[in-house]
């Protein structure tokens, strides 16, 4: 695995967690066929050779995709923000020069931060804020569709297998015959487009593809972000002028 550091740890659930199918399904009943919100970025590696801080790499990730599509303008994290946040969701605190201290993170933990005392950026006011977050059933294909075509992405966990953690391993699809299938560890992706065939997203420095076979087979977890900050802005809408106002209103809702 060398320069692919992987740091997500195992899923946690939360039963007050808002699920998010049913309010995805009233407010895009009509999936479209496909949806890329990043084709072609080049994607920096953001430390990940170095440090298992993937949970922040796929929120960076995220904050670069919203802008972009939503102002026109992307935010782009620096190194520094990435594992600033990453020592925020950390405990013991992460610290780069303590190697012990990178045990990586819970995707709940992280979502719950940005929620609540918010995440690290550049520029005015310096910090992110995510408005809500819901859970999506695994296997729930058409959920996934909708959240990625109304609200910018999925942030997801995999448990990946060794083959799919190698450099010059190409596309997550089917392993290669001589592969190894047993698995490396816990790896958090941000997915920013689908197709019949593909999901799209970036990981060490990477675009990537990822097969919906792959996703069945080795996701454990699957979230719904809202991002009024980023996404929708002061109109409420999002970049295809749909109104996520009822959909933000059920997750506020939901107790955590």
């Amino acid at each position: 695995m060398n320069g692919r550091k992987l740091g997500k740890l195992a899923p946690r659930h939360d039963a007050r967690t808002f699920m998010a199918a049913r309010g995805l399904s009233s407010v895009l009943p009509v999936i479209p066929p496909s949806k890329n919100w990043m084709a072609g970025a080049e994607w920096p590696m953001w430390e990940n050779d170095h440090y298992g801080c993937c949970t922040q790499v796929s929120v960076a990730s995220a904050i670069r995709t919203w802008t972009g599509a939503a102002q026109g303008s992307q935010i782009l994290l620096s190194n520094e923000q990435v594992l600033e946040n990453y020592t925020a969701v950390t405990s013991p605190p992460f610290d780069p020069a303590q190697p012990m201290t990178d045990r990586g993170a819970v995707e709940l933990d992280v979502l719950n931060r940005w929620c609540r005392e918010g995440l690290v950026m550049p520029g005015q006011p310096g910090r992110s804020y995510l408005t809500g977050f819901g859970a999506i059933r695994l296997g729930d294909f058409q959920s996934v569709q909708r959240a990625i075509a109304f609200l910018g992405g999925v942030y997801i966990g995999l448990s990946l297998p060794q083959w799919a953690v190698m450099e010059g391993c190409g596309d997550w699809g089917d392993p290669p015959s001589s592969a190894s299938l047993s698995i490396a560890g816990g790896h958090a992706v941000w997915i920013h487009g689908y197709d019949a065939d593909w999901l799209y997203l970036n990981t060490w420095g990477e675009r990537k593809r990822m097969s919906w076979k792959f996703f069945l087979r080795h996701c454990d977890e699957i979230w719904a972000l809202v991002s009024r900050q980023h996404w929708t802005g002061v109109s409420g809408l999002s970049p295809e002028g749909e109104a996520l106002e009822h959909l933000v209103s059920e997750m506020q809702a939901s107790v955590r």
